[in-house]
């Protein structure tokens, strides 16, 4: 049976679709997350750190509701407005894993939702 999992700690979803949805128990798949502070509705600004960070902090929220951490995730995927703040996002991105991170495939779109320079989704078990 899959379950939503729903928190106030990220924004909510601006379409037809979870945060996130728990399925059999025990996967954990956490929708795409845009740099969105769930307090103000608003980026935190426009560069690449600081929206990987808030979009790793909704990421981190969404987990925490479904009882699971960042040491859960298995896979990420990155999504980029423009490939060249791959190292920059990087960075930020490996502040919130340690020891043996997750896969992940990271890669430059066309466009993002809202203008955002990020959005990432993830893959956790528990």
């Amino acid at each position: 049976m899959n379950k939503e999992i729903k928190t106030m700690n990220a924004p909510a979803a601006i379409g037809p679709y979870s945060q996130a949805i728990e399925a059999e128990g025990k996967t954990i798949y956490v929708s795409g997350q845009l740099p969105i502070d769930p307090k103000t509705g608003e980026f935190p600004g426009d560069c690449i750190e600081k929206q990987t960070r808030q979009s790793l902090e909704n990421i981190k929220a969404i987990l925490e509701e479904a009882g699971c951490t960042m040491k859960d995730v298995v896979k990420a995927t990155v999504l980029l407005k423009d490939i060249a703040d791959f190292a920059s996002m990087n960075k930020v991105y490996g502040e919130f894993f340690e020891g043996t991170c997750p896969a992940r495939a990271a890669f430059q779109v066309g466009a993002l939702p809202k203008d955002a320079r990020v959005e990432i989704e993830v893959v956790a078990v528990k």
